[in-house]
């Protein structure tokens, strides 16, 4: 299977719009976070980025940059391409395209099962366990 390209897409463009989908596919149906949770004021200002393969929209995930860190956020694979590596080129596009931002630290919070995951791109967990949409999370960084 190829790798799938990864694009910046514009807020209220047709691609942030199958970003904002896949999302609440994601997120809010499968695992059951309110939206009023899920889609939040921030998402008018972040960079939002899709991964494309086959000509569809599979996987997202959105950056908000601050003095202080790149945040990465809300990422999201489909079900029909998950275990493909498709998380996996969404992050390591994200540490590539902004490592000379905010010093190289990145930060992100990220569903227990998944700390594993973030490891392998070099983020350490810190702090105590807590609910986000009803799902335990962990503070996670590169630096």
């Amino acid at each position: 299977m190829s790798a799938p390209v990864i694009v910046e897409v514009p807020v209220f463009s047709s691609l942030c719009n199958e970003a904002f989908r896949l999302r609440r596919d994601i997120f809010v149906r499968e695992q059951k976070i309110p939206e009023d949770e899920e889609f939040e004021a921030a998402d008018l200002t972040a960079r939002h980025f899709v991964a494309i393969l086959g000509g569809e929209v599979c996987g997202t995930m959105r950056i908000i940059v601050t003095d202080e860190h790149v945040r990465i956020g809300r990422v999201a694979v489909g079900q029909p391409w998950r275990g493909r590596g498709v998380a996996a080129a969404i992050i390591e596009h994200a540490l590539s395209v902004f490592a000379d931002v905010a010093s190289g630290r990145f930060y992100l919070t990220a569903q227990a099962d998944k700390l594993r995951f973030y490891e392998k791109f070099g983020f350490t967990a810190y702090g105590e366990s807590f609910l986000d949409g009803g799902i335990p999370h962990l503070k996670m960084k590169t630096y």
